[in-house]
C-alpha cells in the first residue's frame, strides 16, 4: 500500500466543475491583476475571518513583511518571533530591516510560550509575531497581555491556521493584523502561491494596499517605496471556490485527528496536546519520538509518507549564521527539530488509511 502524505489532486477532483468554471470566468474577462475576483475574495475572506479588511498579496511571507513595513518597523528595531517555526516568520522581520529575537515554545503546544516573552523585550522591541503552528492557535490572551504591558504590536502568522479558533474567535482576527499563506498545501490553498493580510485597522489596510502595488493606489502616482506583491485574479477566483468548502474540509481533518488521538497507542510516541480553549484545524498532525528517524524509515518501508516540520531551526540555518547563534542556545526548539514527525493528514484521507498508519506505528 502507498500512503501519500497529501494528494492535492483529490481536492481538485471534488470541486473540478467549480474550479474549471472559475478559470473560464477569469480567462474570458480579459482582466488578470487587481480586478473583480480579488475584490470579491477580499470581501469574502474578511467576512469569514470576522474582520474589516483583507488585502490579497503574493504569498504568506510577503503578507508578514508588508505589515511590518506598514508599521514602519525597520533598522534598529526588534521583533519577537518563535524559535520553533518555519524560517519565513524570521525572514519577514529581516526583510523589514529589523532584528528577529527568538523565544522558546511551550513544551506542550510547541507554540510561542507567553511566559518567556517578557525576558526577551528590550527598549527596541516593537512587535510580537505569534505563529499558530500546525493549525493550532497560540495562547493569544496571554500574549496580548504581555504586548499591552510593553506597548507592542501583535502580528498573527496564520499561514497554517485558516479556520482555527481561539476561545471561539477565528485566527486572523485576534491580533493587530494577521498574515495568511495560500500555498497549495494549506487548508485553504491556491493553485500557486498566494497570501493575504487581515486587520481591523483602516490605516494599516490602506498602507498595505499601497505597498503591495509599487507604493501606489493610482497608476503612476507612487507615494511609498513599494513592492510587487499582488494576489492575481486566477488565484483569487480559485480561493473563492475553495473558501466555500473550507469549513467542511476542516471538519474532515478534525475527524481524522480524533482517530489518531484516540487509537494511536505507542508509549514512545507523544501525541499532540490540545488546550481546552483551542479548536485546531490540523494543517499538520505532528507526533514526537526520540527515535524519529528510525520511525520515519520504518513507515517509509511500509509505503507511508511522512514529513518533518521542521528539521533545522532558523537559528541554526545558514541564512542566520550571521546572528551568531550556536547549538544549545534554544534547547527545546532543537529537541523538537530532532523528534517531530508529521503523519499523513488531509481532507480526502480515508479513515482506513489512518488506521493503517496507526497500526504501523502501534506495532513498532
Amino acid at each position: 500500500m502507498h500512503v501519500p502524505f497529501l494528494d492535492l489532486r483529490d481536492t481538485y477532483y471534488e470541486i473540478k466543475s467549480e474550479v474549471d468554471a472559475a478559470y473560464q470566468r477569469v480567462m474570458e474577462s480579459g482582466w488578470y491583476i487587481l480586478g473583480e475576483e480579488l475584490s470579491a475574495f477580499e470581501e469574502e475572506f474578511a467576512r469569514y475571518c470576522g474582520v474589516k479588511h483583507c488585502i490579497g498579496v503574493g504569498n504568506g511571507l510577503e503578507a508578514l513583511h508588508l505589515v511590518l513595513r506598514a508599521w514602519d518597523i525597520g533598522m534598529g528595531d526588534e521583533v519577537i518571533v518563535p524559535a520553533n517555526t518555519y524560517i519565513a516568520t524570521w525572514l519577514a522581520v529581516t526583510y523589514s530591516g529589523a532584528h528577529p529575537v527568538p523565544v522558546e515554545p511551550d513544551i506542550n503546544t510547541y507554540n510561542l510560550d507567553p511566559e518567556k516573552i517578557a525576558a526577551a523585550v528590550t527598549e527596541n522591541t516593537k512587535a510580537i509575531i505569534a505563529v499558530h503552528l500546525y493549525g493550532q492557535p497560540a495562547d493569544m490572551d496571554a500574549i496580548i497581555k504581555v504586548a499591552k504591558q510593553y506597548n507592542l504590536k501583535i502580528l498573527e502568522d496564520a499561514a497554517q491556521a485558516q479556520g482555527a479558533k481561539y476561545r471561539g474567535r477565528l485566527t486572523g482576527s485576534l491580533g493587530d493584523a494577521a498574515g495568511f499563506s495560500f500555498y497549495p498545501g494549506k487548508n485553504l490553498g491556491a493553485y500557486g502561491d498566494g497570501g493575504a493580510v487581515t486587520t481591523n485597522d483602516d490605516n494599516l489596510a490602506e498602507k498595505v494596499r499601497y505597498l503591495r502595488n509599487y507604493g501606489s493606489r493610482i497608476k503612476y502616482s507612487n507615494d511609498y517605496l513599494g513592492f510587487n506583491s499582488r494576489l492575481d485574479e486566477l488565484q483569487a477566483a480559485f480561493l473563492r471556490v475553495k473558501l466555500k468548502h473550507l469549513d467542511e474540509w476542516n471538519r474532515r481533518r478534525r475527524s481524522l485527528a480524533e482517530v489518531y488521538l484516540l487509537k494511536l497507542k505507542n508509549q514512545h510516541v507523544d501525541l499532540p496536546f490540545v488546550p481546552e480553549w483551542a479548536e485546531p484545524v490540523w494543517h499538520l498532525f505532528v507526533v514526537r519520538n526520540r527515535s524519529r528517524d528510525s520511525l520515519q524509515w520504518t513507515l517509509k518501508k511500509k509505503g507511508i509518507e511522512t514529513l518533518i516540520h521542521y528539521p533545522i531551526p532558523p537559528h541554526l540555518s545558514g541564512a542566520y549564521r550571521i546572528l551568531g547563534f550556536k547549538e544549545g542556545d534554544f534547547p527545546l526548539t532543537e529537541q523538537l527539530a530532532k523528534q517531530v514527525l508529521s503523519l499523513p493528514m488531509g481532507p480526502h484521507q480515508k479513515i482506513s488509511i489512518v488506521s493503517f498508519v496507526i497500526k504501523a506505528i502501534s506495532s513498532r
